[in-house]
């Protein structure tokens, strides 16, 4: 089964979403991306016991820091989608790049990342 999700959306795959930290993910933000979410698995199902847990609760952390350095908490989500459930998946991409979308380029980015987001959303 092909799926199309938007070409801006990279995957970095990680054996589980509770190994994903939330430095990782803040720097990500440094790097000029403009919005991260994580899809791990559902409740209740995960390979490692509780590190799809442990990855909600990182990114409720993740929210409040956002906060405090004054951009928007809705940049970083978690979504739980099983791993069978492809077309969920591509639905949560197209949901997250237009949210990312509606919110415009993240201002932590040099100048240069500023002129790329601005073709992307210009696009």
């Amino acid at each position: 089964m092909r799926l199309s999700y938007p070409t801006n959306v990279k995957i970095i795959k990680v054996p589980c979403t509770g190994r994903v930290d939330a430095v990782t993910v803040l720097k990500s933000f440094e790097s000029g991306v403009d919005g991260v979410y994580l899809a791990g698995c559902e409740i209740g199902d995960c390979h490692f016991i509780k590190g799809n847990i442990r990855a909600k609760k990182r990114v409720v952390y993740m929210k409040e820091l956002l906060k405090e350095v004054g951009l928007e908490p809705e940049r970083v989500e978690m979504y739980h989608i099983a791993t069978s459930d492809g077309p969920r998946f591509a639905q949560v991409a197209k949901e997250m790049t237009e949210k990312i979308r509606a919110l415009g380029p993240s201002p932590v980015r040099g100048p240069e990342k500023t002129e790329e987001a601005k073709e992307v959303f210009e696009a």
